[in-house]
């Protein structure tokens, strides 16, 4: 974990036990050490791809609060994240069809529609920019944290795999996520109590679907 003293950090370091949880997750633990069952990676990138759709109609809410409530820098760092997906659906559809996955035959299974419901909320106008901000950047960091510890020094993470690890454990990836906990620092430091409380609770829920999500690739829940 990586902070600065702001509010973001402090959550992660309140709330580690479900944070590591989330980022040290037996599924991604068994990519690092080797141990990974392809078919729970062909499960997980299905169900992804499937996410990523969704997430897409997120991220584009969140620009949408941001163009009402914040300023042009922030806004440039949230439009980037949006024309990576575009990228991120085309690499989705490459890998697929070198796993064998029919993409057009999934249909996600529970806690990816649980998932993608949370992530529908945020369309509603009352949900702040603060809340939103700080959900995706905690979203973007469960991903970036868990890839790179499956390419840190000493990782026994199958040849095939290593790609998918390094498209989110890269460096610039974590940059990114670092870029959007500091907006999210900045408005958390300006939000009123019921904010940050309301940003803390969506932060809290995001973890526990990431873990949802990681389970569900190991199980057809």
């Amino acid at each position: 974990m990586d902070g600065d003293g702001g509010t973001a950090a402090a959550w992660m370091a309140t709330h580690r036990g479900m944070y590591e949880r989330a980022t040290r997750h037996p599924f991604t633990v068994s990519i690092r050490d080797g141990s990974i069952d392809l078919a729970a990676f062909k499960r997980w990138l299905g169900q992804d791809y499937t996410f990523v759709q969704g997430f897409v109609a997120f991220v584009a809410s969140v620009l949408l609060k941001c163009c009402k409530e914040s300023d042009s820098s922030d806004m440039e760092t949230i439009l980037g994240g949006l024309a990576s997906l575009s990228d991120e659906l085309s690499w989705f559809k490459k890998e697929a069809a070198k796993w064998s996955v029919d993409l057009a035959g999934i249909s996600p299974l529970s806690s990816n529609m649980e998932y993608c419901r949370f992530l529908q909320s945020f369309d509603d106008p009352e949900i702040s920019y603060t809340v939103a901000i700080t959900t995706f950047w905690i979203i973007e960091t469960v991903y970036q944290d868990s890839f790179a510890f499956c390419i840190e020094e000493g990782n026994k993470t199958p040849g095939e795999l290593l790609r998918t690890c390094q498209r989110w454990g890269s460096p610039e990836f974590k940059l990114y996520c670092q870029s959007l906990q500091q907006i999210a620092d900045r408005c958390l430091a300006n939000a009123p109590p019921d904010v940050v409380k309301s940003a803390e609770e969506a932060f809290l829920r995001v973890l526990e679907l990431e873990t949802g999500f990681w389970d569900m690739s190991s199980s057809q829940s």
